[in-house]
């Protein structure tokens, strides 16, 4: 079995002081570590439980198959604060018949990011006699 220690994911962005400003500025990921010199520098995000490169350049868009998962305490909270960054919402915050509230947004390069949160009442959170 493999023990992983720690895990990221890594983005390699078309424009890296754009992707930069999206995720630190607009987001407000908070930084955990940044290494490197100039603009192809590398900065990692915390992202909860895990982390975000942003470091590199390429030049072409991330595949649509990529896609992150952020679960945030308050969707509707983080939706207008993000609207008030001029973030654009690709679909405000909706109740999945699942039961998640999930809405979606797109960083610089096209990659979806869903921003989920998870009621007290759902299953993720709690299951009764477990």
């Amino acid at each position: 079995m493999v023990h992983v220690l720690s895990s990221r994911i890594l983005l390699r962005p078309t424009d890296p002081e754009r992707s930069r400003a999206f995720y630190g500025e607009r987001l407000a990921l908070p930084v955990y570590r940044e290494f490197g010199t100039g603009p192809e520098r590398g900065t990692v995000y915390f992202l909860g439980g895990g982390f975000l490169e942003v470091s590199g350049r390429s030049d072409t868009p991330p595949s649509p198959a990529v896609r992150l998962w952020l679960q945030v305490a308050d969707a509707g909270a983080a939706h207008e604060e993000l609207r008030a960054k001029g973030v654009e919402i690709a679909r405000p915050p909706v109740k999945e018949p699942w039961g998640l509230v999930e809405m979606w947004i797109s960083d610089p390069d096209g990659t979806r990011i869903v921003l989920v949160e998870v009621p007290a009442d759902h299953p993720l959170r709690y299951r009764p006699g477990m």
